[in-house]
C-alpha cells in the first residue's frame, strides 16, 4: 500500500480525470476533497460511498481511501499537515480538534445543511481563482479562504448529532460523546445537572446512564478526551504549559503534570520534547 507524505504547510491541486488510480492509499496529513463535477464511487476503509457534484469529504492520517469514477469527474484537494496548523491561534486550532477526534463517525459527505453546499463550492473556485492569481498577498487570502472552509467542516459536523432529545433510550452514545467534545473548553457545562439538562434526563440519572451508554464515567471521559487535546497541543502547536494550564481550567501546571503523567507515563513537557526535533510530515 502506497503512503504518501507533504513536504509543505498545505497544498492545492485540481484534477480533472476520466479515471482514478485504483491502488489504496494511506497518507500522513490530512486531506479535503471536494468534488466539483462526476459521479463515482469513494472507498475509504472497506466502506464504498457513492459520490457525486458538491460532495466534501475528509481523509485522515492513515485512512486508506480510493476513488472508483464512473463519470468524468473534477476534484479539488486540499492538503495540510502538522506544520500548518502549529501557525494557527488556539481558536481555530480548536475547531480542527472537533473534526480530528470525531472523525471515525463521519462517513461520506459532510455537509449536512443545504446552504453551505453553494458556500463550499463558492470558496474552493475562489482557491482556484487565487492561486492563478498573481495579487499580492496571495498567500494571507488563500489561508484566510482554508481556515473559512475549516470553520464551515466544523459547524455541519457538529451538527451531525443533535443536543437535545425528548426520549432517554434514544440517547445513543455518541450524541453524549459529542456534547463532551462540544464543551470540554466550558466546564459548567459538563456538569451532571447541565448534561442531564441538555438530553431531557434526571440529574440523579445521567452519571449511571453515561457510563451505561460510554463504559466511563463523565469525569473519566472528559479527562481522557481532555488529555488527548493537550496531545495535540504538545504535538502540533508552539503553546507553552502555563498557557495549556490555564485553557484547559487546572489550577496549576503541577496539576496537570500529575494527570498528564498518569496517563502517559511522562510530564507534558518531556513528551513535548519527544516531537521538538522530529520531522513528522
Amino acid at each position: 500500500m502506497e503512503i504518501r507524505n507533504l513536504h509543505r504547510p498545505f497544498e492545492l491541486q485540481f484534477l480533472e480525470v476520466l479515471e482514478y488510480e485504483p491502488k489504496e492509499r494511506k497518507n500522513t496529513f490530512f486531506e479535503m476533497v471536494f468534488v466539483l463535477e462526476g459521479k463515482g464511487t469513494q472507498i475509504i476503509n472497506d466502506h464504498r460511498l457513492p459520490y457525486s457534484s458538491d460532495k466534501f469529504f475528509l481523509i485522515f492520517p492513515q485512512d486508506t481511501h480510493s476513488f472508483e469514477v464512473t463519470e468524468k469527474t473534477k476534484f479539488f484537494f486540499i492538503r495540510f499537515n502538522d506544520s500548518y496548523l502549529k501557525t494557527q491561534n488556539s481558536d481555530w486550532i480548536q475547531k480542527l480538534e472537533f473534526i480530528f477526534h470525531n472523525h471515525n463517525h463521519m462517513p461520506g459527505c459532510i455537509l449536512k445543511t443545504i446552504i453551505d453546499k453553494p458556500l463550499i463550492r463558492a470558496m474552493i473556485e475562489a482557491l482556484i481563482r487565487e492561486e492563478k492569481s498573481q495579487f499580492p498577498q496571495q498567500q494571507e487570502v488563500i489561508k484566510q479562504i482554508l481556515n473559512t472552509i475549516i470553520t464551515i467542516a466544523a459547524r455541519n459536523i457538529s451538527l451531525m448529532a443533535p443536543l437535545s432529545i425528548n426520549e432517554v433510550n434514544a440517547v445513543p452514545s455518541l450524541d453524549l460523546l459529542n456534547y463532551v467534545h462540544q464543551n470540554i473548553y466550558r466546564p459548567d457545562q459538563l456538569r451532571a445537572s447541565n448534561m442531564a439538562s441538555a438530553f431531557n434526563i434526571s440529574p440523579k440519572y445521567i452519571s449511571e446512564y453515561f457510563k451505561t451508554k460510554t463504559g466511563q464515567s463523565i469525569q473519566e471521559y472528559t479527562i481522557a478526551y481532555k488529555i488527548k487535546l493537550i496531545e495535540t497541543r504538545l504535538k502540533y502547536t508552539n503553546m507553552q504549559i502555563n498557557e495549556i494550564v490555564y485553557e484547559f481550567g487546572f489550577s496549576d501546571a503541577s496539576h496537570l503534570n500529575r494527570l498528564f503523567k498518569k496517563h502517559n507515563g511522562v510530564n507534558p513537557s518531556d513528551y513535548k520534547k519527544q516531537f521538538k526535533n522530529v520531522d513528522r510530515v
